[in-house]
């Protein structure tokens, strides 16, 4: 096996591609290794920021537990195989099945990393494609389906998302988001601590409502806790106080917004005092709120995962935009605003199409959503016989044992498929089910352009980050995967990444090249966001839409909480500036410190139980045990559990992580919770309880 060259001394510059703050770093190399990672305070965008997780990029390079060549099980172990056996076997296995079972038998899951790497974004379409399937699932409907739909609702196309103007608004109005511990999540802002801090510095409010006080809470200027689930209702009453005051002003979207009637009567039954008893959010508080967000002159609401991961997720992310819109913070500076990437996947969109609701899942009929379909229904599709079932599974950069509800069913699901490939670099919780693993060089050995991310940003940036290690003999990246598969089962390999770069970059909105980003390491500065509407609009008559009929259609469901019986507790998640999802978990110095998997819960709700305790925590579908941690930063009748841990199971190859394995909160959410309007999985206000666990019970950490 031939050792690659290594890199010469120096410094190299290149963004971050673990989240989405998508952060600029300076790395010096000495002796073939990094030796130094810091921020890159020429940047335009993230201007030096670094978080703990940029720190261990080289850590993730140097894992003795990553995969390079492919491996094949056979029983209980692992067998290695040459590239070229190893592709012609999966293209042969994946033919199979869709020759005798038709190609809706071969299912695709796409976790969240296929979009922090142009290869895998840019190139997987091609061998999804060729494999013809409707069984497509991604990381999307766990945690952010609501937010593309309200957007191609009311503004024409799934991407057409408006972000908020950090960086100029006096107003930041944030629901069910940890800004402090993400960086944005749609919402591409690095060191945002920094930027809330600014806000406050100008004389400006950051106010916080979330069911937990977060990391957020400390750099806000007052924190409200709210019921998990209750968020489209606080929006209708803020939006009620609006109407009735006649506080409303469009601004110049006046002229091309339809529904303001529609709107305005949607809200009439929701006034402050109907709602504060359920959100738990006083009345005063919620008509406070509503006029001084109205009257600001620069204002933004942005509400994130808390308002997506729950049963009303597409209406609350329909009332954010909409407050945003009839307050005349739309489009404006300071308020939400819709930035322009150097490579625009919307090029090519034409106004009118449909995105979603052309088809629907073959066991519970839920619809897809821009040709994908709920994950919550993947189990039951592995399971349930008949014409259209799951007998094979492309999983590519994901784990949905640990990401999807209910993973310990899917957990059983998967063991019952005919085949079963991972495209991934790691053997893990999900991954340890396939027949194939393919392994594609990943982080600091390929060449990536945040495609998806500058749609997100606070700021109009672009930054291409060239490889900094080069490839052994047995290593591919992850575009010759999938054009090997591709041209396996089609005859057809498709273009590289890079022509396709080149093509977006030359025909976007700045007619710039993959050449001229390469001559500007720290990137390009295109300058700050900028008021684009009408003309970015996709809807089929052009026009902004305020009440679209999907969301009226859903308040029905919504209004029958007003009077629903509250659980007396109920389960959410929680997330870590030195945690991504579960794929971070094996890297030692993200790790040290007192195990991060525990139950917060509030005194209330403690009933004789003391920090440290072992508890078993119950739902529908699953118990787990885990250390309790009792804690006022949860609001009374909530529990919460943080994500991506769950490393136990048997035959995962991650030594740091199993050392640190936790217990996963998928095994206790349900699904057959779901957002009915969007497709969601309804991650948060699972009704849970919680016991003192029997003597013997396995610790989680």
């Amino acid at each position: 096996m031939t050792q690659p060259a290594l890199p010469a001394d120096g410094v190299y510059f290149r963004a971050c591609n673990l989240c989405e703050a998508i952060c600029g770093l300076k790395f010096t190399v000495q002796g073939g290794r990094v030796t130094d990672v810091r921020g890159d305070p020429d940047d335009p965008l993230s201007r030096g920021h670094i978080c703990p997780k940029g720190t261990a990029l080289p850590d993730l390079h140097a894992d003795p537990d990553r995969l390079k060549r492919p491996l094949r099980r056979v029983g209980e172990t692992w067998e290695e195989l040459a590239w070229d056996e190893a592709l012609d076997y999966v293209a042969a296995r994946l033919r199979a099945v869709r020759d005798e079972h038709g190609p809706d038998a071969v299912a695709s899951f796409q976790g969240n990393p296929s979009v922090h790497n142009s290869g895998t974004l840019l190139s997987a379409g091609a061998f999804l494609k060729a494999i013809g399937s409707r069984n497509r699932f991604t990381a999307t409907s766990t945690d952010q389906l609501p937010h593309h739909f309200a957007g191609a609702e009311m503004f024409g196309h799934p991407l057409l998302l408006p972000i908020p103007d950090i960086d100029r608004t006096d107003f930041f109005l944030i629901l069910g988001a940890n800004p402090a511990a993400s960086n944005g999540s749609i919402m591409t802002a690095p060191g945002m601590t920094g930027r809330m801090k600014a806000v406050r510095e100008r004389g400006g409010r950051v106010v916080l409502l979330d069911p937990r006080r977060t990391e957020t809470a400390a750099h806000a200027t007052e924190y409200h806790a709210i019921r998990p689930g209750t968020d489209a209702l606080l929006l209708l009453g803020m939006l009620n106080v609006i109407f009735v005051e006649f506080l409303e002003r469009l601004g110049h979207l006046e002229a091309v917004t339809d529904g303001l009637e529609a709107l305005r009567q949607a809200a009439a039954p929701y006034t402050p005092q109907a709602v504060a008893p359920v959100t738990g959010v006083p009345a005063d508080v919620i008509r406070g709120l509503a006029r001084d967000f109205a009257h600001a002159q620069r204002a933004v609401a942005y509400g994130r995962i808390g308002l997506s991961v729950q049963e009303f997720g597409g209406l609350s992310q329909w009332l954010v935009n909409a407050l945003n819109i009839v307050t005349g913070h739309l489009d404006t500076a300071g308020g939400a605003m819709f930035p322009r990437p150097a490579f625009d996947l919307l090029m090519r969109a034409k106004a009118g199409e449909t995105h979603h609701g052309r088809y629907t899942s073959r066991v519970r009929g839920l619809p897809e959503f821009d040709h994908e379909l709920p994950n919550v229904t993947m189990a039951e599709e592995i399971l349930t016989p008949g014409e259209g079932q799951v007998r094979a599974l492309v999983t590519i950069a994901g784990n949905p044992v640990l990401s999807t509800p209910d993973g310990a069913g899917l957990d059983r699901a998967l063991a019952s498929l005919d085949f079963m490939v991972s495209i991934d670099p790691y053997l893990n919780e999900t991954t340890r089910h396939a027949h194939v693993i393919l392994p594609p060089a990943t982080g600091l050995e390929v060449a990536h352009y945040d495609v998806i991310f500058h749609h997100f940003a606070v700021r109009n940036t672009a930054r291409y980050s060239e490889p900094l290690f080069p490839l052994g003999e047995d290593q591919r990246v992850d575009h010759q995967i999938f054009g090997g598969l591709t041209e396996r089962l089609t005859g057809k390999a498709g273009s590289p990444p890079d022509a396709r770069l080149e093509l977006g970059l030359k025909h976007g909105p700045y007619r710039t090249s993959l050449d001229e980003l390469r001559r500007h390491p720290h990137g390009i500065d295109y300058g700050p966001l900028e008021p684009c509407l009408p003309e970015r609009l996709l809807t089929a008559n052009g026009r902004v839409h305020l009440a679209p009929a999907a969301m009226l259609a859903d308040l029905p469901r919504l209004h029958a909480l007003l009077a629903a019986p509250v659980p007396p507790l109920v389960l959410i998640g929680r997330r870590d500036l030195r945690s991504n999802n579960s794929w971070m978990h094996n890297t030692p110095r993200l790790m040290r410190g007192p195990g991060r998997c525990t139950l917060h819960l509030n005194p209330a709700d403690a009933h004789g139980l003391e920090t440290g305790q072992e508890v078993t925590v119950t739902s529908r579908v699953g118990t787990v045990t885990v250390p309790v941690e009792i804690t006022e930063h949860v609001m009374p009748g909530v529990a919460s559990l943080p994500h991506g841990f769950g490393h136990d199971r048997a035959g995962v190859r991650l030594g740091v992580a199993r050392a640190h394995a936790g217990a996963s909160v998928n095994d206790l959410t349900d699904p057959g919770r779901v957002d009915a309007l969007t497709g969601n999985a309804a991650l948060n206000g699972v009704p849970i309880s919680v016991q003192a666990a029997p003597a013997g019970a396995l610790p989680a950490d």
